[in-house]
């Protein structure tokens, strides 16, 4: 007979839909924010700041690039949290000429994956999802 255990400790999920326009990146930022109250985990300051700001960024990605609805799901777990803005477009990103010290776009991944987040693309049968993954060292 196998026999599975389950961790005591499992991931805390939100998932929440965004509104359709430029609001969007301040609703996702507002989500993290009260997730991350909500369901504490030991996540450094940093780390803290940098799922606020990830979740900014692709949810400001999606509103730009990609067409709604739009969702933002969270997954805080020890030494881990995973971003995922979903969108309805089955377009994948492209990556934009951010590279100019006056460029103003086409910087927003680049800015996740500065951060250390891994990234991944998956697609669904209406869209597709944008994930980021961060890590830390969980004291």
């Amino acid at each position: 007979m196998d026999t599975a255990i389950a961790s005591p400790a499992r991931p805390r999920t939100v998932h929440h839909p965004l509104p359709s326009g430029p609001q969007a990146a301040g609703e996702a930022r507002r989500t993290a924010a009260r997730t991350l109250a909500l369901h504490p985990v030991r996540c450094p300051q940093e780390a803290a700041c940098d799922i606020l700001l990830i979740a900014s960024e692709l949810a400001t990605n999606a509103v730009r690039h990609a067409l709604p609805p739009y969702a933002l799901t969270i997954s805080l777990d020890s030494g881990r949290a995973g971003i995922c803005v979903s969108d309805g477009s089955l377009s994948l990103p492209q990556r934009g000429d951010g590279h100019g010290a006056l460029t103003t776009r086409g910087r927003g991944l680049q800015i996740v994956r500065a951060l250390g987040a891994d990234l991944f693309v998956s697609r669904s049968p209406r869209g597709k999802q944008v994930i980021a993954v961060i890590t830390w060292r969980d004291s």
